[in-house]
């Protein structure tokens, strides 16, 4: 039967307590005792109130927590290194991509623009093959160069300690190695987005090449100061090297430099120079398989030069402004001559002179499909035509001519985006050759 009231027999309630309902159902059961807090705080318990203490032994129990996830990560972080010193030797033979790969790799084709490389073709999967390299041959050198430099007194030079650059160096190779861990998964996989995997490769590859150039900013200038190259290690959108000097009116102009092309298809854009109200005043671009092209004013004259065997040649354009005449010189040899180009247009002043990328826009708007991969140097500009003789002076390095309007100076170069200089002497390399 249904009770009502208290059990005969249960214990009574706490003075102060309020007694508990009786179970309401087909059954009685015994209701516990209620436990009352005391008025008094009991021995030992301390002026801390309950809450307190609650609250204490929460934070207690979450410090312990953490102290164990501490210990797990640490774990984790000993085994990682451990994984990566394995694959250093992998790194230090190469990146074990094939060919036949190269397309689960990136996992699909990309559309080939302007006769460019598709981003899943085995030469730019040769192009990040090197770059990584290149990578890691730079560090290499850093580390061998750590002694010398720890040594160097930091009254003369802000170099960096050794204990310092030594945790530099470590970084960079567990970065390094971690992008070939991503490559190797990249290749397992068939279903990700290839556009996206280019941005995110691309995007490591930058993050590198700066960590290198922030170590490499500690050494020397060069000396003499136009005893550099700049290096383009990839075709992206992104680096590139700039001159802090724009250009005066012109009415002729001769430009020379040193290339050593990396591509093995298209020379891209070696330099641009972009003038307000007009992107392609001076420009000199080899798209994909076409001809290389110089355009000036939006106008195209096609240069019989060939640049693309993977050795340095030194390259002359000279144009005047009247009857649009142009002449193409490549190793001091003229290979080309002709007019009607821009005829009678004076070159805009207050430009922007960029190496590597072409312009759409003063200054920006780059597209990888036309950058240039590979080295630069000797960069020099005159307002006037050079002679074939000063030319050929300049290539067979019996002259050392130096540009009147633009020279290739190390404080008038910046390099941006993950391009680099290097220590380089043209004529000291032919000597030795």
């Amino acid at each position: 039967e249904r009770g009502s009231g208290r059990e005969a027999g249960s214990p009574a309630p706490a003075a102060g307590c309020a007694p508990r309902p009786a179970p309401k159902g087909r059954f009685l059961c015994t209701p516990l005792p209620a436990e009352c807090p005391s008025d008094s705080p009991s021995p030992g318990d301390g002026p801390a109130p309950a809450g307190d203490l609650f609250f204490l032994h929460a934070a207690a129990e979450q410090l312990r927590q953490t102290a164990l996830q501490q210990k797990d990560q640490i774990l984790s972080d000993q085994e990682t290194i451990r994984e990566l010193t394995g694959k250093l030797s992998q790194c230090e033979n190469g990146l074990e991509l094939s060919y036949q790969d190269s397309a689960s790799l990136w996992g699909g084709p990309r559309k080939d623009t302007m006769g460019d490389l598709p981003w899943d073709s085995p030469a730019m999967v040769q192009e990040l093959e090197d770059a990584v390299r290149s990578l890691k041959d730079r560090i290499d050198k850093i580390e061998q160069e750590l002694p010398a430099r720890a040594n160097i007194s930091t009254s003369s030079s802000p170099a960096l300690t050794r204990d310092v650059l030594r945790t530099k160096m470590e970084e960079l190779e567990e970065q390094l190695l971690s992008k070939i861990l991503s490559l190797e998964k990249e290749r397992s996989s068939v279903t990700s987005n290839s556009d996206q995997q280019q941005q995110e490769v691309e995007k490591e590859l930058s993050v590198l090449q700066s960590r290198v150039s922030e170590l490499e900013q500690g050494a020397p200038d060069f000396n003499p100061p136009d005893a550099y190259k700049v290096t383009i290690p990839v075709r992206t959108n992104y680096m590139y090297a700039r001159m802090k000097k724009s250009l005066p009116e012109l009415f002729a102009f001769t430009v020379c430099m040193w290339l050593k092309s990396k591509a093995s298809s298209g020379l891209g854009t070696p330099f641009s120079y972009s003038a307000p109200g007009q992107a392609n005043e001076i420009v000199l671009m080899e798209w994909g398989h076409n001809p290389m092209e110089l355009l000036i004013n939006d106008k195209v004259a096609q240069l019989p030069l060939n640049l693309k065997d993977g050795i340095w040649h030194h390259i002359c354009i000279a144009w005047t402004t009247r009857d649009g005449v142009w002449w193409a010189y490549e190793d001091g040899e003229q290979r080309g001559s002709s007019e009607n180009l821009a005829a009678w247009h004076p070159i805009k002043s207050h430009g922007v002179i960029i190496l590597g990328q072409e312009q759409d826009m003063l200054g920006g708007r780059f597209d990888a499909t036309q950058a240039f991969v590979g080295e630069i140097a000797q960069f020099n500009i005159w307002d006037h035509i050079l002679t074939p003789t000063e030319i050929l002076g300049l290539a067979n390095c019996t002259s050392h001519l130096q540009g009147n309007v633009i020279q290739w100076d190390d404080e008038l170069v910046e390099v941006l985006g993950g391009a680099t200089k290097w220590s380089f002497e043209m004529c000291e390399e032919r000597m030795k050759a």
